[in-house]
């Protein structure tokens, strides 16, 4: 439920961004259907790929805490070895 929720809500911030981008620039003088497709079309894409993207991020993230502890751990046996 929570990952639709923020799929959709992912999806309609990215369409609404390019739209807003599209006015900004001033390109609406041109054909609008295509804007409008393509923002809808990137909305999808983004709305679908969020977790993979989330993803990946959670596992670098929890990575570089392993990392740390590791390092942390290392260092506190080498401090052991060190005073006795």
């Amino acid at each position: 439920m929570i990952q639709r929720f923020l799929g959709v809500s992912i999806g309609a911030l990215i369409t609404f961004l390019i739209l807003w981008v599209s006015t900004v620039v001033n390109v609406a003088e041109g054909d609008l259907l295509t804007w409008y497709v393509a923002a809808a079309v990137i909305g999808a894409i983004g709305s679908f790929f969020w977790p993979v993207v989330a993803g990946i991020w959670i596992h670098r993230r929890r990575k570089a805490r392993r990392d740390n502890q590791i390092d942390e751990e290392v260092q506190r046996q080498v401090a052991e070895q060190n005073k006795g």
